[in-house]
């Protein structure tokens, strides 16, 4: 499975809520956290547009940004999303 980069910060309870859902998978999704405030030029890029979800950066593909999720997406319907845009 690809694994998969949250952009998110403290405290930020859509950031929260994604998260809980990508975890609550089955497989679960290989997930890493990037908090966008321990870095300022990602502070810079991403500023209040949290949670931003991407495929991590591998040797035959850069990074690709995923379009926004929608926070009414849960279980079987955010698996078909990941899979509509190509998370495998």
């Amino acid at each position: 499975m690809q694994e998969l980069l949250l952009f998110t910060r403290q405290g930020c309870c859509l950031c929260e809520g994604l998260e809980e859902k990508l975890g609550a998978l089955d497989p679960p999704q290989p997930l890493h956290l990037i908090d966008v405030d321990t870095d300022p030029a990602l502070q810079a890029r991403y500023g209040l547009a949290v949670p931003v979800l991407a495929l991590a950066a591998r040797v035959d593909s850069p990074l690709r940004e995923l379009p926004r999720v929608s926070p009414r997406l849960a279980g079987a319907q955010l698996q078909a999303w990941l899979i509509k845009q190509g998370v495998r």
